[in-house]
């Protein structure tokens, strides 16, 4: 029998450590007991490991700090360290120590465990591939991992918080480890996932509201809705979509005479009933709405109201009900408004940008955001920031007084501060020099908050970099008064490709190759490690495109725009040259029967304005056109054989506040342009009523205005309200001499010139979807008759425009973005203003979608119903599928 020496009882955690010195002796050898009130002190004679694995002895023994010399004390402190140091690293379940033998003063020890196991693969069941792919990024689970209790309990947790962020609040997870017959001590770890049903809110229940109604409160909840609010939606979706499609287009009449204001406040009703909320229950949703919902009953006076509780009670596997008690408080109003501290600004002025009254209901949400931030006006923190007080601080303290309250505005208002250096990060394309001279925030200028917007905006629409990425970090430093201002930029492809192709039938090859370089440098031309593939880096926009319809149709142009023309001032200068090419087909024998060529050269010079505001522009061009025409009758341009030479002035003048070209959430774009000929019929000393066309049309005469106006309105979310209104009209200088066949308004359709249906050239294209292209034109008889042309000129020569597009983007990476759309829109064109009527016109509605890829540019496809009788026909247009390339300003 084996005589056993107790050394240690440890207990870590939850398991049981049991250290023993067991002597292994036989019962009839003669044994030396060992006092526990006398410990003994023996050198350590050797170290051995049993019941390892996979573990190497020699590591585990150096783990636990024992060594073959060392003394120690039995019992004593030092094998219980020794366990301590081992256990630690979490490569056991097991650990005891025993002795198994004394000889000459040494002691033998033996270490027994059990090695815990490790992960060979883990595999899961109950869920998507997408689950699997999501879930096993989020989890800490790797070959050879070694597992243990807190592992496992983590990887379950892990796989229930991401069901019940997706409202599957009563998900099963079960952790099942099947040891592996292939590796040794090795498991497969096998995630078994009951999702359960989705969990959605059936009812949400409000107590403790006296004074503001639920229905309001609700309203506040942004993310978290009741399924009880689903029916309304369903029992107006079956109203619309059971609409006839003369019963539509009434609905669509009534709709002509609402306002803006009631416009956009219909359009968050519609919002609000769940389209774009669901009733899912998710706490972290739920605990960011209600912080929400304080904030509401802040800025209605209730200062001190605070949610009570809330709780959730299970109606079935399925739905639950939400109960939220919140207590109101009082209701405050602002009395006397306090500044103290303010040098720089009298408190007349303080408190006129601060635009609160004594008895205005107390507004904790105004309050912050007139002191901080107001992006619909001013602010006290912009009045200095925008003066260089960057170290500038505001305090309020508050005392309440029965239902009043008196604040006093305590500010430091510091020094201003310079900039002193500006650092530019992540520009791996674009010259610092490029980025620099777009910015307002300059070495050696005083801080300025306004001016830092400014450049987050001019750094977006240069359309170099993600505008989503931008990130500009102010760095004061107050020992000096100075700044440094920190730019951290990340490069998005700026060039783009167009190419397309495809046979047209009767047409032959249809096909389309453009190339955009928007970031093009002549400078750096000879230095070809600049070249990607041409050379880049100084904000010069190079493009070249060809288009070919087969024989009918063929174009080519080539554009060049330096933006700092000089280097010094942001003034542009452009050029560009384009050649078309037209032929009319016989579609029986394929013969060319006359030819209409457009060749052209515009130059154009352009400049920023600091008046009004910064925001405006000011362009100017001149262009000269050759129109040839041989054997013409294809269309009416006035006469079949000849030269007609136009030379045009263009004066355009915009406003553009827009924060980001391709996905627009804010801002406006306003835009007027005033093209003009010479009045040649002023001194020619033609007679007009007895000229030919080509003796009328040698020299194109006209003056063109068009008006183009774009707003961006954010209605809830990321979903975008874009509203469009477009006017333009065409003149003549004497009634002896109207308006030529040039540059009239054709309407209809995708608004794409030169596609297989418009090969209109010396006509200018407007878009109106849920119509055939160009269908929308007037006849003019005012041309001179001639065999060929009847005395019919096709075009208008005043149309107008509006359009309404509620965006809700998919994504908005670097490499795409995309957005879907719903619109509405309407349009007309007349040939004089006799027939001109702003309000009869032709309507359509429909859906689309756009992508924007930097190499490729911005695609779209809609679908259209038009609700009018085109001219000429008994039908109404019906249903339109339209394809745009490119950004369409109209």
């Amino acid at each position: 029998m084996r005589s056993l020496i107790f050394i240690l009882l440890l207990t870590i955690t939850s398991s049981v450590l049991f250290a023993q010195i067991r002597n292994s002796r036989t019962f009839s050898e003669k044994i030396t007991e060992i006092s526990y009130a006398q410990p003994r002190e023996y050198e350590i004679g050797g170290i051995r490991v049993v019941g390892r694995k996979i573990l190497d002895p020699n590591t585990l023994i150096s783990l636990t700090g024992l060594k073959v010399g060392d003394r120690i004390s039995v019992p004593g402190q030092e094998i219980s360290d020794a366990i301590k140091k081992l256990w630690k690293h979490g490569l056991v379940d097991n650990l005891s120590v025993y002795q198994e033998k004394i000889e000459d003063g040494k002691i033998y020890l033996i270490i027994e465990l059990i090695e815990r196991p490790r992960l060979r693969k883990f595999t899961f069941s109950g869920l998507n591939k997408t689950a699997e792919n999501e879930i096993g990024e989020s989890i800490s689970l790797y070959r050879g991992k070694i597992l243990t209790e807190a592992i496992i309990k983590n990887t379950q947790l892990t796989v229930k918080k991401y069901f019940k962020e997706k409202g599957y609040l009563y998900t099963d997870v079960k952790i099942i480890q099947i040891m592996d017959t292939v590796l040794q001590n090795h498991v497969i770890v096998h995630v078994d996932v009951d999702k359960k049903s989705k969990v959605k809110i059936y009812e949400i229940q409000i107590s403790g509201s006296k004074e503001v109604p639920d229905s309001k409160l609700k309203k506040k909840l942004k993310k978290t809705g009741e399924m009880v609010r689903f029916t309304l939606f369903n029992e107006l979706a079956n109203q619309v979509f059971t609409l006839t499609p003369k019963k539509f287009g009434e609905f669509f009449d009534s709709t002509r005479n609402v306002s803006g204001r009631d416009m956009k406040a219909f359009l968050q009703r519609t919002v609000k009933l769940n389209i774009f909320k669901g009733s899912k229950y998710v706490k972290s949703q739920l605990e960011e709405d209600k912080k929400n919902l304080i904030n509401y009953y802040n800025s209605k006076g209730y200062r001190d109201a605070r949610i009570i509780s809330d709780t959730i009670i299970k109606r079935d596997e399925s739905t639950l009900i939400l109960r939220i008690n919140v207590e109101e408080g009082h209701k405050y109003y602002f009395r006397n408004i306090l500044w103290t501290g303010n040098y720089v600004y009298k408190d007349a002025t303080l408190s006129k940008a601060l635009g609160i009254k004594k008895g205005d209901i107390y507004n904790q949400e105004l309050l912050d955001k007139k002191l901080n931030f107001n992006p619909q006006g001013t602010d006290i923190s912009g009045l200095y920031l925008d003066n260089g007080y960057l170290f500038f601080r505001i305090d309020p303290i508050e005392w309440v007084d029965g239902d009043s309250i008196d604040i006093e505005m305590r500010i430091f208002e510091g020094s201003q501060a310079t900039v002193r250096k500006v650092i530019i990060n992540g520009n791996d394309r674009t010259s610092d020099h490029v980025i620099l001279r777009e910015l307002r925030t300059l070495p050696g200028q005083k801080f300025s908050r306004q001016n830092l917007i400014r450049d987050n905006q001019q750094l977006a629409q240069m359309g170099y970099f993600d505008p989503e990425q931008i990130d500009i970090k102010p760095v004061p430093n107050p020992q000096d008064g100075t700044v440094d201002m920190i730019y951290n930029l990340v490069e998005r492809p700026s060039d783009q490709v167009e190419l397309s192709g495809g046979w047209g039938g009767f047409y032959g090859f249809v096909g389309t190759l453009g190339l955009s370089f928007n970031n093009f440098s002549l400078r750096n031309i000879p230095h070809f490690d600049k070249w990607r593939p041409l050379p880049v880096g100084d904000g010069q926009r190079f493009s070249i495109r060809m288009q070919a319809n087969g024989r009918a149709f063929q174009n080519y142009s080539l554009t060049f725009v330096e933006p700092w023309f000089g280097g010094k001032k942001p003034n542009s200068f452009s050029i560009s040259l384009n050649h078309s090419l037209q032929r009319d087909i016989n579609p029986f024998t394929r013969e060319t029967r006359g030819t209409l060529t457009v060749d052209a050269i515009t130059i154009g010079f352009g400049k920023r304005l600091n008046w009004p505001d910064n925001y405006f522009t000011l362009n100017e061009s001149v262009s000269f056109t050759i129109y040839g025409f041989q054997n013409w009758t294809f269309n009416a341009l006035g006469f079949p054989d000849g030269n007609s030479r136009s030379i045009t002035f263009n004066t355009t003048i915009a406003r553009n506040s827009v924060d980001n070209p391709m996905y627009p959430k804010s801002g406006s774009l306003v835009q007027l342009s005033l093209i003009l000929t010479p009045p040649y019929s002023l001194w020619n000393n033609l007679d007009y009523s007895a000229a030919t066309n080509s003796e009328r049309f040698e020299f194109v005469e006209y003056h063109k205005w068009m008006l183009d106006l774009k707003h961006y309105l954010s209605i809830v979310g990321k979903l975008v309200l874009e509203s469009r209104a477009h006017f333009g009209f065409i003149g003549a200088y004497s009634a002896q001499a109207p308006v030529g066949p040039f540059e009239r308004f054709f309407l209809g359709g995708s608004g794409l010139a030169g596609g297989i249906n418009s090969w209109l050239l010396g006509t200018d294209v407007i878009g109106l979807r849920g119509y055939d292209d160009n269908v929308l034109t007037p006849p003019n008889y005012k041309l001179k008759p001639t065999p060929i042309t009847q005395g019919v000129i096709e075009g208008g020569t005043i149309y107008n425009k509006f359009s309404f597009e509620l965006r809700y983007p998919i994504t908005s990476g670097q490499a795409a973005t995309i957005y879907v759309l719903g619109f509405a829109e309407a349009g007309n064109n007349w040939n004089n203003w006799a027939y001109f009527d702003p309000f009869n016109l032709y309507r359509s509605a429909g859906i689309g979608a756009r992508i924007f890829m930097p190499a490729f540019g911005l695609i779209g496809i809609n679908w259209a119903y038009g609700f009018d009788t085109v001219p000429g026909r008994n039908v109404i247009s019906g249903s339109q599928f339209h394809f745009t390339i490119g950004q369409q300003l109209r």
